[in-house]
């Protein structure tokens, strides 16, 4: 099938007209998200959603379908409203691949991502949604660092069918974190540390391009337990990119997020702080959201 759109947006007139980002906990939801956009959180029951890479993520679909209508009722109109979609961190492998050299065909493009990348799913790459974003100014010499993003289509085409019900066409699907970078700022070197439910999603962006993701399931998601995820990208960083992070963002803490941003500095003797937005703080169920209004210029 041909490469989805998971993580680019090339902004068109009129935007979408609704943004949703799904998590386990509930729907969050942007209305006129030309400006000033609207928003808003639904929760959901907890036997609604349960977030796998591997496995149907929507096991009540009807109960997800009334939610989404509830919150974005159809339009009159027989057109599909344009939506965007952005899955749990978890739903979606998603991977930095760097090449030493990476063909200008987007067949042979393809064909080699689907190649590098086939090896480390656990499912058939064949049956899967894949997209793949080479990275301006990623490369050093011919070298590339090319995003990558699978999932098996059952899985995609779950999470979009109660939007297809709802009468909207979603035309983007992306990924909490994914879009959540575009709140980070392109520094020299910086680590997003995401929380989203049990997942924890850490980042490593250097000038704007992304070098490493890495979405892990916690066990207690205790302090204790990041900093034992957090020790080794910072040596990432200083090991492969021969260079110190200028700065650790945090996101989706919570009312813990002052006492972590300090506990966490202490430790790691780095600046860190909090993940920001000029429509509000991000937090676990809607950092995606907030990120892609910031792409599409929806904070102004």
């Amino acid at each position: 099938m041909p490469a989805r759109r998971w993580f680019t947006y090339l902004l068109k007139d009129p935007p979408p007209a609704y943004v949703f980002e799904l998590s386990e906990a509930g729907i969050a939801v942007a209305r006129n998200t030309s400006r000033p956009p609207r928003i808003g959180f639904q929760p959901l029951e907890p036997d609604v959603l349960s977030v796998s890479p591997v496995r149907d993520n929507v096991l009540r679909l009807e109960a997800l379908t009334a939610q989404i209508q509830a919150l974005a009722p159809r339009a009159e109109s027989r057109k599909r409203q344009r939506a965007v979609l952005i899955l749990p961190d978890g739903s979606v492998r998603v991977s930095v691949l760097d090449f030493d050299a990476f063909p200008s065909q987007p067949e042979q493009q393809l064909s080699l991502v689907r190649f590098r990348i086939k090896k480390s799913l656990p499912y058939d790459v064949d049956s899967a949604s894949l997209s793949y974003f080479a990275q301006p100014g990623g490369g050093n010499g011919n070298r590339m660092d090319v995003v990558v993003a699978v999932a098996p289509l059952e899985i995609v085409a779950r999470y979009e069918a109660p939007l297809r019900a709802a009468g909207f066409h979603p035309g983007l699907v992306t990924t909490s974190t994914l879009a959540a970078l575009h709140l980070a700022p392109h520094g020299n070197l910086a680590v997003l540390v995401k929380l989203g439910g049990r997942m924890l999603t850490i980042s490593v962006l250097e000038r704007g391009v992304l070098k490493l993701l890495r979405s892990i399931e916690l066990a207690e998601a205790d302090a204790g337990e990041i900093l034992g995820h957090l020790h080794p990208t910072l040596a990432y960083c200083e090991d492969q990119l021969a260079a110190r992070s200028e700065k650790v963002l945090l996101c989706g803490f919570g009312a813990a997020s002052e006492q972590a941003c300090a506990a966490y500095q202490t430790e790691l003797n780095v600046p860190v702080e909090p993940l920001r937005s000029r429509l509000g703080m991000p937090d676990q169920y809607n950092a995606g959201l907030l990120g892609c209004l910031e792409s599409m210029g929806g904070s102004g």
